[in-house]
């Protein structure tokens, strides 16, 4: 294994990992979304609202563009849904083969 091929390696790990941490992020802006709705937590406790906002200004530019397209049905918003589905098809589907050509790209082809 060359250098490059770590480097290769390496930089696909942190991609996926964001890619994970971003999945991580969009699930429990929901969950927390859901318990706010229903009033069983609330902002007045500082750590809940400093979370709170740390996710928000995360996930919003994420979610922002698929809301345009997609109404909420029903009162629901099924956008964090679809960005799950693209996030988890991006990771399965266009990581790899992107990972394999990086591989190549930096190690020289094999």
């Amino acid at each position: 294994m060359g250098i490059g091929t770590g480097i290769a390696g390496f930089i696909c790990f942190i991609v996926g990992s964001l890619f994970q941490l971003l999945w991580l992020a969009i699930v429990v802006s929901a969950i927390l979304s859901w318990l706010f709705a229903f009033d069983i937590i609330n902002y007045r406790n500082r750590f809940v609202a400093q979370l709170a906002n740390f996710l928000d200004s995360v996930v919003t530019p994420l979610l922002a563009p698929l809301r345009r397209f997609i109404p909420p049905l029903g009162g629901i918003d099924i956008t964090p849904i679809i960005a799950l589905l693209i996030i988890s098809g991006v990771q399965r589907y266009l990581l790899p083969p992107f990972c394999g050509a990086l591989a190549m790209l930096l190690g020289g082809g094999v």
